[in-house]
């Protein structure tokens, strides 16, 4: 049995934006979405990918998934908490 790839029903490339802008830019696309939607965001390595995915479980969203692309930025999937 395979594993069913996630549909993202938003994308936002934060590569290249600093801290605390590409929270910033992932809270107004979340609050875009409907509860149980998904974003997926780019996020580069180090305090971004550090700090987002927690800042956004605190707020009462579910991160569904992660992992690094092959320019060493980061997909992280977001549910709409």
């Amino acid at each position: 049995m395979t594993k069913a790839k996630i549909q993202a029903d938003a994308l936002k490339d934060c590569r290249g934006v600093g801290c605390p802008m590409n929270l910033v830019y992932t809270k107004v696309e979340l609050a875009k979405l409907q509860a149980g939607q998904i974003l997926e965001i780019h996020l580069d390595d180090g305090a971004p990918i550090n700090n987002v995915p927690g800042s956004a479980e605190k707020e009462g969203h579910r991160i569904i998934g992660k992992k690094q692309l092959p320019d060493g930025a980061w997909s992280v999937l977001i549910e709409k908490g």
